[in-house]
């Protein structure tokens, strides 16, 4: 943070401060929402957290959780917007535009007695705040909420639960560690907030096996009547629709990760996960190389986010939109081989 200055002594006298994240949030949004709030808390400040939707209960966990303000719940509007509208800081975490975080970005936009402060590591950051902690090679924004900290002789304010939290967020940005996101400050991060206290194995289970069997009879479903693979544009899709939904009970969070057993495919460069949602057709999308869904979702999704992972939307219809998907293919189909053929030639 090139001001971190004028940063610090914002924060060196008790403020109003909000948290917000983007919609849907996952273990990186939530885990470093809630480590933020934990040192905030620590220093005075009266602090809330808010998300514009709710969020998966495999992250329910995090200290904090029990305080988190949720947008779209019933009676939750007017108490969020109150609480922006007297907020005196406001720290958007884990997104780059305001558009990310549906009605309450105009909140957020309104509320010019507040200092804006940005904390993320997605492409092409809107410029709307004051204060900016961004790095797009970072792996995930739990790790710039450390590397503030630290950068502001914090350090040892990070106690286990704020650790387990940040811990949590970094583990699931980096796909467990095996992204290519995965840098040598990444482990040293990690290094770092075991130290303090992260119990690594309990946030993995707590993540990663905590399913419901609805969950894994929906995951069953989905790989086995769901999954299309078109090996001549190295490329396999997942497709979920509507209906899908229903008969599986499908809860927040259940469709998370399912895009990374596409990718899990040999021989596959790019793969999609698209859902039928009754706000749009969502596509969430990943690649290994250099073939960058970012720039795909952008050029034809109204999307983006990193280039080995991003996701868009579609004003179309179900079908309709899958037929597009495919479409669009045979004009990567050499770009995607070329990826493919490098990546297979340094296995």
């Amino acid at each position: 943070m090139q001001n971190l200055e004028q940063f610090q002594s914002l924060l060196s006298t008790p403020q109003r401060v909000v948290i917000t994240t983007h919609h849907k949030p996952d273990a990186d949004a939530l885990g470093s929402s809630l480590g933020l709030a934990g040192y905030l808390k620590q220093r005075g400040h009266e602090v809330t957290v808010i998300t514009p939707t709710d969020y998966p209960t495999f992250l329910q966990w995090m200290e904090g959780n029990d305080e988190v303000v949720i947008f779209t719940e019933p009676g939750k509007r007017e108490l969020a917007a109150q609480k922006v509208s007297e907020a005196t800081v406001i720290f958007c975490l884990d997104f780059s535009s305001l558009d990310r975080i549906n009605e309450l970005g105009e909140l957020v936009r309104g509320a010019t007695q507040a200092k804006k402060v940005l904390i993320d590591h997605h492409r092409n950051p809107e410029d709307f705040a004051e204060f900016v902690e961004w790095d797009v090679e970072a792996a995930a924004t739990a790790q710039l909420i450390y590397r503030l900290l630290c950068a502001m002789g914090e350090r040892e304010t990070i106690t286990p639960a704020m650790a387990d939290a940040l811990y949590a967020g970094i583990m699931t940005d980096t796909g467990s560690f095996k992204h290519s996101n995965t840098s040598k400050e990444v482990h040293l991060t990690v290094a770092e907030l075991i130290d303090l206290g992260a119990n690594v194995n309990e946030v993995s289970q707590l993540i990663y096996d905590n399913s419901s069997v609805d969950r894994l009879k929906f995951l069953g479903f989905a790989l086995s009547e769901r999954l299309k693979v078109l090996p001549e544009y190295n490329t396999a899709y997942i497709t979920i629709s509507a209906e899908d939904l229903r008969q599986y009970h499908v809860k927040t969070g259940d469709t998370e990760g399912l895009v990374n057993y596409a990718l899990s495919i040999r021989g596959i460069a790019f793969a999609a996960l698209i859902t039928e949602r009754e706000d749009g057709v969502k596509l969430s999308l990943r690649s290994v190389g250099d073939f960058s869904v970012s720039d795909f979702a952008s050029n034809h999704f109204h999307g983006g986010g990193h280039k080995n992972a991003a996701g868009g939307r579609s004003s179309m219809g179900f079908k309709e939109t899958l037929d597009h998907f495919e479409s669009l293919l045979s004009q990567y189909k050499v770009s995607l081989q070329n990826t493919f053929q490098f990546q297979n030639a340094h296995v």
